[in-house]
């Protein structure tokens, strides 16, 4: 294999491990809908009157993106462990995303372009590179390819009732 197709295989398995931990929460509501969807932040209010993350972030959800992902690095040929450790990172960063929307007032779900997808997508490839093989320039490939991924598929979930809303 040449180092171009090494390279894009690793973006590959990256882009394969961020659909598969952002979309288990999405597919995992859909399916259950209410049923065992406690809240991370245990409805916790801060002193600036909003929650700590909000209703949308699930252990449900969390776990669902840990599984998910795990079982997509095992098919890609990773370690199960990087496969959850991508997962919890990627869900991590998610969390941050949920918290600094809350702090800026921003409504639950409500979209803020670039914060979405950045942080989930960024943590786990920043600090799993090595195990995936990533380069600087795959890493700055990975999070365009997501964020792209999520501007473009997003509409469509939301059409065929999937996601909640268009984004």
């Amino acid at each position: 294999m040449t180092e171009l197709s090494v390279s894009l295989y690793c973006v590959t398995q990256a882009v394969a491990l961020l659909v598969a931990a952002n979309g288990a929460p999405v597919l995992v509501n859909k399916m259950l809908s209410k049923r065992w969807a406690w809240p991370v932040d245990n409805r916790l209010t801060l002193s600036d009157g909003h929650r700590l993350f909000g209703n949308s972030k699930t252990w449900r959800g969390l776990c669902s993106a840990v599984f998910f992902t795990t079982l997509v690095a095992v098919l890609c040929g990773l370690e199960p462990l990087t496969g959850a450790l991508f997962g919890a990172l990627a869900m991590t960063g998610d969390l941050l995303a949920s918290f600094i929307k809350r702090r800026m007032s921003r409504t639950e779900s409500s979209r803020a372009r670039g914060l979405d997808t950045v942080p989930e997508s960024l943590l786990p490839i920043l600090l799993l590179k090595e195990p995936l093989a990533l380069s600087l320039i795959d890493i700055v490939l990975v999070v365009a390819i997501f964020f792209l991924i999520e501007e473009l598929v997003s509409p469509v979930l939301y059409r065929l009732h999937i996601r909640k809303r268009p984004y």
